[in-house]
C-alpha cells in the first residue's frame, strides 16, 4: 500500500478526524484542548472566512501537540489541514469512507449550525502502527464549511474489555483453532486499542495465543511475573483452579503508552483454555 493511499484512509476517518495516537496527557485534558483548539478556529474563522484556510494548513497556532484543525467542505472535499491529511487538500475523500462512515458523515452534514459544537466516536485504522483505536472529534457545521478537532482515545473501558473477552471465548467455542491463529495473526478483531486477548492451555500451563507478544506462545505462564518480580501467571492459575470465571488486578506495561500502569484482567474457562482480557486503569 503506497503512502499517498494510506493518507487516503487517514484522512476517510468519520468527519476525517486524523489524530495521531498519542500518551501525554489524560483523556479529559486532551478533550478540553481538542474543544479549545476548535473553538479557537471557529473565532479565526468568523473574522477571515475561508482565508483563515491558510493559518490553518501550516504549523502553528492551530497545530496543538498532535491535535489540530481541519476542514471539509459539505461534499467531503478537504479544504485545509494542519496535519497529514494536508497531501489530500482539494480532494473528495468521502469515496474512500465505508457505508457506516459514509452514513455517519451524510449525518454530519445535516446538523444545523445553530446545534453549535457535535462530537462523535468512531474507530479507525491508525497507518502508523496498524491497530484499530478509538476516536473522538468535536466539529461544527459553519454555512458550507465543517471546522473539527479530533484526538486519540488511549484507553478502552471495563465494559469494553468484557465484551472482547465474551467474544473471544465465544469464538473458541466454536472454532479454537481458526480462534487462536486469529488472535495470533492480529486478525479477527481480538486486539482492539489497548485490549488485546491472551489464551492459556490449562492442561501444560502455556500460553497459546497473545494478541501483542508472539514471543510468549508456548512459554510457561505460571512463571509469569510482573515487573516488579511479584508472581501474576501463577497467582491467575491459582485463582482459576477454584472457578470458571474471575478477575485479577496486577501491574502490566500497556501496549499504547509503553508505561507501566494498574491492570484489572477479566478471566474465563474455555474448556481446557484459559481466556482473558484486561483493561487498564486511569
Amino acid at each position: 500500500m503506497g503512502v499517498l493511499h494510506k493518507l487516503a484512509l487517514l484522512g476517510a476517518m468519520l468527519l476525517l478526524c486524523l489524530g495521531q495516537a498519542h500518551a501525554a496527557g489524560t483523556e479529559k485534558e486532551d478533550s478540553q484542548a481538542a474543544k479549545a483548539l476548535l473553538e479557537k478556529a471557529l473565532a479565526y474563522y468568523h473574522d477571515n472566512g475561508d482565508k483563515a484556510f491558510a493559518a490553518f494548513s501550516r504549523q502553528g497556532e492551530f497545530v496543538d501537540k498532535d491535535r489540530y484543525v481541519f476542514v471539509l467542505d459539505t461534499k467531503g472535499v478537504m479544504l485545509a489541514s494542519g496535519g497529514p491529511s494536508a497531501a489530500l487538500i482539494g480532494r473528495d475523500v468521502t469515496e474512500t469512507l465505508g457505508p457506516d462512515l459514509q452514513k455517519a458523515f451524510k449525518d454530519a452534514v445535516n446538523v444545523p449550525e445553530s446545534n453549535g459544537i457535535q462530537e462523535a466516536e468512531y474507530r479507525w485504522q491508525n497507518w502508523e502502527d496498524g491497530k484499530v483505536e478509538r476516536k473522538h472529534v468535536y466539529f461544527q457545521r459553519v454555512g458550507q464549511r465543517i471546522l473539527a478537532v479530533g484526538y486519540y482515545l488511549p484507553r478502552a473501558s471495563a465494559e469494553q474489555a468484557m465484551a472482547l473477552l465474551n467474544k473471544a471465548a465465544t469464538d473458541l467455542a466454536k472454532d479454537e483453532k481458526g480462534t487462536l491463529t486469529a488472535i495470533n495473526s492480529l486478525k479477527g478483531g481480538y486486539l482492539q486499542d489497548d485490549l488485546y486477548v491472551f489464551v492459556v492451555d490449562l492442561n501444560t500451563q502455556r500460553y497459546v495465543a497473545h494478541g501483542t507478544n508472539l514471543r510468549l506462545v508456548n512459554t510457561d505462564f505460571g512463571a509469569i511475573k510482573d515487573p516488579e518480580g511479584k508472581p501474576v501467571g501463577e497467582e491467575m492459575l491459582a485463582l482459576m483452579a477454584k472457578k470458571d470465571y474471575g478477575d485479577y488486578k496486577y501491574r502490566w506495561k500497556n501496549p499504547v503508552t509503553n508505561k507501566i500502569e494498574d491492570k484489572h484482567a477479566y478471566l474465563k474457562k474455555v474448556g481446557h483454555l484459559l481466556v482473558a482480557v484486561g483493561y487498564y486503569s486511569p
